[in-house]
């Protein structure tokens, strides 16, 4: 007897069918170990670039590679609320409230949604 998939469509997995799922799955599991080594490298980075600055003058938010935003500091609500509830804001993702990269803004996203359903 075969497994639940096979017993609904009377179709056996050829070596060749495996070989493609097992494909599939190692080039997303690629792709997810590259961006979580680039996000590891970013933010090294941010952090050797904190360090290398002035105690004085650290801020430990910012750019890194350009246009990467970084932001180490202590979450606030307030900070919370502009980056990840902000319907009225300009941008539809934004900087992390914290770490490396951007978070949606889930408040501009579900303003979005209603503008579009309220056509």
């Amino acid at each position: 007897m075969g497994s639940h998939h096979e017993q609904r469509t009377n179709h056996r997995q050829t070596p060749h069918d495996k070989r493609h799922e097992h494909d599939a799955r190692c080039r997303c599991r690629g792709f997810g170990d590259a961006v979580r080594l680039v996000t590891i490298g970013l933010t090294v980075a941010a952090v050797v670039k904190e360090l290398r600055t002035p105690a004085a003058e650290r801020t430990w938010n910012g750019i890194i590679a350009g246009f990467v935003p970084y932001d180490f500091r202590v979450p606030t609500c307030d900070r919370i609320r502009e980056r990840v509830w902000n319907p009225e804001g300009d941008h539809l993702v934004s900087p992390h409230v914290f770490g490396v990269g951007w978070t949606l803004n889930v408040g501009k996203a579900v303003a979005l949604v209603r503008t579009v359903t309220d056509r």
